[in-house]
């Protein structure tokens, strides 16, 4: 694993020990720990995309819906092969655009893939925003964001739906700490940031979104829900500006087929009414 990647997780054990909580239950705890990627618009790792930007669609594209919002462009070249577990392609770029509903109480949202090569055209967006849209100013909050850089991370499952209450009875305990790191990271991450691969998070610990979608496509086909084959694709934290979270997940055969299409988008709001 990356040195990185490694020496944050050294943190966590540190903490959790010091929390009382005993040595083999850590080390069960950060054996489940999972590859991420966190981009950033600072510091000093590789350029891999932008937030925001023109949406350069390919021609012909269908015009999207309105209230849509181009979160980020990725530069798949860009993006070293090591730094998340997802099989995604090698050129292009991937299009994240998120929609909000309700008033910006829900999210939906597409991932666009547009391989290399592609004649593409800007194409304009229509946020046809309603006053008090809680997703109100993101289109120059983005503009404003720029370069999007590459942090290699990893990520714990902090949620009540990932783990065995038996298997890991201080659980509180290994939660504080994973919550502690990520408290003193923070002043590196910025108030939004973009994460690819790794555990979803939610403002409350309770939501696992990947298991989420998979539920979600269960409904929809009629068979049995299968998390295990869903990842994480991203996650956008978009507190700088909207008070809440847009998940994009796929499963990892779809991401492999280049089928971006097929992955599903959901959003986490709080503190809105």
């Amino acid at each position: 694993m990356n040195p990185e990647r490694l020496q944050k997780l050294d943190r966590v054990r540190e903490k959790a020990l010091a929390r009382g909580v005993p040595s083999g239950e850590v080390e069960r705890w950060l054996d489940a720990a999972r590859p991420c990627a966190t981009l950033v618009p600072h510091g000093d790792g590789p350029v891999v995309g932008r937030f925001g930007g023109p949406a350069l669609l390919p021609a012909g594209f269908p015009d999207l819906p309105k209230r849509t919002y181009l979160i980020a462009s990725l530069d798949l070249p860009a993006l070293p092969a090591d730094a998340t577990t997802l099989p995604l392609p090698r050129d292009g770029a991937l299009l994240l655009f998120a929609r909000s509903y309700d008033e910006g109480l829900d999210a939906g949202g597409e991932a666009v893939y547009v391989p290399a090569g592609t004649p593409v055209e800007e194409r304009p967006l229509d946020s046809g925003r309603a006053p008090g849209d809680a997703w109100e100013g993101l289109d120059s909050g983005l503009r404003r964001a720029g370069e999007l850089r590459l942090r290699y991370d990893v990520s714990l499952p902090d949620n009540e739906s990932l783990f065995d209450p038996a298997e890991h009875p201080h659980a509180p305990a290994l939660r504080g700490a994973w919550n502690d790191v990520r408290h003193e990271d923070r002043h590196l991450l910025g108030a939004s940031r973009l994460q690819l691969d790794g555990y979803s998070t939610d403002p409350y610990g309770e939501t696992d979104l990947v298991t989420c979608a998979a539920w979600r496509e269960a409904d929809r086909t009629g068979r049995p829900p299968r998390p295990e084959a869903w990842a994480l694709l991203a996650q956008w934290y978009g507190f700088a500006y909207i008070a809440g979270d847009v998940y994009w997940t796929i499963t990892r055969q779809n991401a492999a087929e280049r089928r971006f299409d097929e992955a599903t988008v959901l959003g986490f709001f709080e503190g809105q009414g």
